[in-house]
């Protein structure tokens, strides 16, 4: 394995009991080590440590520790990352036994996110997740903010606020939370407005690097980032497009789950988990070349349970199908699923069958009206003619009589017109 000196050189540590799977360890630490490469480290080594019972001081015993140590020592690591989670008192022994930086996943998960915020809403949200994190770890000389020089696990938009006192830091967590009430009464007003131009709103959920930013690339011209690795984009994108049936949709592209997401994270990101909560149809992009995929779902599924989203409408998008060697294997999952289909993003297959399927479910989500509208309406005419899905249209001496299928939000509007 080729190592980049001018990067941080990390150790991988994960544990196994009875509880878990040996196949289960080797998978976390495989996308462990994924996630530590999207960071911005090398993986120089992993080790997997048996434990009969949790060192409530170290997690992994004194004996193992000491050995790990050395083993730091040898191989320069300057970076130890470990897959369970770790008390602040563990993560504070343990870095001083070390002598070297150490982190868990959590901690991880939260660098990256860091680095990807690009607008004020998620900067806002990833720092108020850091300082959550890390008020805790300020105590002693283990995990002291002020001493830590940088690099995974140190950085993001609330760096300069992680040398405050635990008061200053509170305060600023205060700070945040007001901010970000101020950003999910933006957002509640920006999903009024969507109604009001009565398009339903459609929200893309999955397993980080499912590949929704290249469904959304190839549903729409918005040219998002879609790039192969984990959580290439951050921050939701919204954009209008085109059903078979002439109708327009809202979709959201939202940031990619993942097992073990920090409860801070979901907690901090409320205001985009709102976005999922109000859309009227979600699509789930799973990538079946994975060989994980049915646990990647399973991860979104308690994600979703966790956040508090409403049981909804979902259309199951097996997605990255051009990678899957057995088609068999597609057909049957199909089976299982009542509103599945088969895509790939990147050469366009099933791109046809899925728009189809999103347009019937909006179809069956519309409402049958007769109205009849004053010349002097206008404007609410033409709205009619533009968003509904007209079935007649007759003109009377005093207006137009109209049939069509409509929205929830349309149908509100056009109440004082209904006969």
């Amino acid at each position: 394995m080729e190592i980049d000196n001018n990067r941080e050189r990390a150790l991988l540590i994960g544990t196994r009991n009875g509880n878990k799977r040996e196949w289960d360890v080797s998978d976390s630490l495989e996308e462990l080590s994924l996630l530590t490469k999207t960071a911005g480290a090398c993986v120089v080594g992993t080790i997997i440590q048996e434990l009969k019972k949790i060192d409530a001081s170290l997690l992994i015993g004194r004996g193992k520790a000491v050995e790990i140590r050395e083993v730091i020592k040898s191989h320069d690591i300057d970076l130890v990352i470990f897959d369970d989670d770790l008390t602040p008192t563990q993560q504070r022994n343990l870095e001083a036994l070390f002598d070297t930086k150490t982190i868990n996943r959590t901690g991880l998960i939260l660098d990256i996110f860091a680095q990807r915020a690009r607008s004020k809403e998620g900067k806002l949200q990833v720092e108020l997740a850091q300082l959550t994190y890390n008020l805790p770890r300020l105590k002693g000389k283990g995990v002291r903010l002020s001493r830590l020089g940088g690099g995974i696990g140190t950085r993001g938009p609330g760096e300069t606020q992680l040398e405050v006192d635990r008061r200053k830091i509170k305060e600023r967590i205060t700070k945040l939370k007001k901010e970000i009430n101020k950003v999910r009464k933006v957002r509640s007003v920006h999903r009024l407005r969507r109604r009001f131009l009565s398009h339903s709103s459609i929200a893309l959920i999955g397993y980080t690097n499912a590949g929704k930013s290249t469904l959304l690339n190839r549903l729409s011209s918005v040219g998002v980032l879609a790039e192969n690795r984990l959580f290439s984009t951050l921050d939701p994108k919204i954009v209008k497009i085109g059903l078979p049936n002439n109708q327009e949709v809202f979709v959201t592209d939202t940031v990619g789950f993942i097992e073990k997401l920090p409860h801070q994270l979901i907690a901090a990101f409320k205001a985009t988990f709102e976005e999922v909560n109000e859309a009227d149809l979600l699509l789930h992009v799973i990538d079946m070349s994975n060989p994980r995929f049915e646990a990647q779902i399973s991860a979104v599924n308690k994600v979703l349970t966790e956040s508090g989203v409403s049981p909804k409408n979902i259309i199951h998008v097996f997605n990255k199908i051009d990678r899957v060697p057995h088609r068999h294997m597609i057909s049957s999952w199909l089976r299982k699923e009542e509103n599945g289909v088969a895509v790939s993003s990147l050469t366009g297959e099933g791109i046809d069958t899925l728009l189809t399927l999103v347009a019937n479910f909006v179809s069956a989500s519309l409402t049958k009206v007769r109205v009849k509208i004053p010349f002097d309406a206008g404007e609410t005419i033409s709205h009619i003619l533009r968003k509904g899905n007209i079935i007649t249209k007759k003109y009377s001496p005093t207006g137009v009589v109209i049939e069509a299928e409509i929205n929830t939000a349309l149908l509100d509007s056009l109440k004082p017109y209904v006969q």
